[in-house]
């Protein structure tokens, strides 16, 4: 606006060039001084403010063994108790804010940074997960526990056992007997659990270092970590034939027995391609997926209008399982479950 003013007021005066442009001429004036940019001196603190040491030491009594779990009100009551008088309650307040001490002061336990565990199974007997749920007993309060060991690749329950207590010993036994009877070598398997007492008892620990079998334990409180056992139970006690309760520990190693064989044997797992996990446990699997694919062949060629998608495929069979897959392995999980 300036220069087209600055060329009008050349030509017909400056009072009527700023009435023609309707700009106040105290607006062309101003825009032609030199503005000055002077700096401000800083304000000098106020005259009643505690000095850098002062608050220092204000600070430094807030957080001291003695009164670092005390409140500023019971600091400053204590003091003046004591003759001692450093600032008002809402100073300190305002000291702790600038400081973002405004929460607890006392040295707080610090739990340390557990690394996730990422465990991958390519085939059966080299990852197990194990753990224990309770069954409702007879009457409130009581409880029989299930331990339940199952492998990571074929979903097949290796051992179980139903007992009245929740103790390592029993834990050890089933470990041992499962690993004698599943024959597992040396350096083969790795066992997975989260941290209950049983599991990261030290008689437990010497036990899987005698076996040759490698530890792996979940982080605290993160159910996920052993979600593979988790959706095991699930399976479990959302069963038809689930009863709620049992009258006694033999009716729930009954039950549990014809659970496990209908598990093992007739439950079509849907993350194995529909297969038994023991089709999978023991190697028929593949054998059997051949002899679905004839059979879906031969639909096909009696019905080829029935299938718009053209040959029907059985549904494939686990090449990996993973225990908190990595990101890459996720998505690529994740991209072929979509196509």
């Amino acid at each position: 606006m300036t220069p087209v003013l600055d060329e009008l007021a050349a030509a017909v005066g400056v009072k009527t060039a700023c009435e023609a442009l309707g700009v106040p001429r105290s607006s062309r004036y101003a825009a032609r001084r030199p503005r000055v940019v002077t700096e401000r001196a800083p304000a000098p603190p106020p005259p009643r403010a505690l000095a850098a040491c002062e608050k220092a030491k204000v600070r430094e009594t807030l957080n001291s063994d003695r009164f670092a779990d005390q409140a500023p009100r019971e600091v400053y009551a204590t003091l003046l108790d004591e003759g001692v008088y450093h600032c008002s309650v809402p100073t300190m307040y305002r000291i702790l804010r600038e400081n973002a001490e405004v929460v607890e002061r006392r040295s707080q336990l610090r739990h340390p940074a557990y690394a996730k565990p990422r465990l991958s199974a390519s085939g059966p007997n080299q990852v197990w997960s194990w753990d224990i749920t309770k069954l409702l007993g007879p009457a409130v309060g009581l409880y029989f526990y299930l331990y339940v060991l199952l492998d990571l690749f074929s979903r097949f329950v290796v051992g179980w056992l139903v007992a009245e207590r929740e103790v390592a010993a029993l834990a050890e036994q089933l470990i041992a007997e499962s690993c004698l009877r599943q024959l597992i070598a040396r350096d083969q398997l790795t066992l997975h659990s989260d941290r209950g007492a049983p599991m990261t008892a030290k008689s437990l620990s010497v036990l899987l270092t005698d076996l040759g079998v490698t530890p792996s334990l979940a982080r605290p409180r993160l159910p996920d970590d052993n979600a593979f056992s988790e959706a095991q139970f699930k399976t479990v006690k959302y069963h038809p034939t689930f009863p709620g309760r049992f009258g006694g520990i033999q009716d729930a190693r009954t039950w549990c027995q014809q659970l496990f064989r209908w598990y093992n044997h007739e439950h079509h797992h849907t993350a194995l391609g529909l297969m038994t996990p023991a089709a999978v446990h023991t190697g028929e699997a593949p054998q059997l997926h051949q002899q679905r694919q004839v059979v879906l062949a031969a639909a096909f060629a009696a019905h080829p209008e029935r299938f718009v998608r053209g040959l029907p495929q059985p549904p494939a069979l686990p090449a990996v399982v993973w225990l908190n897959p990595p990101p890459e392995e996720k998505a690529r999980s994740d991209t072929a479950q979509l196509h």
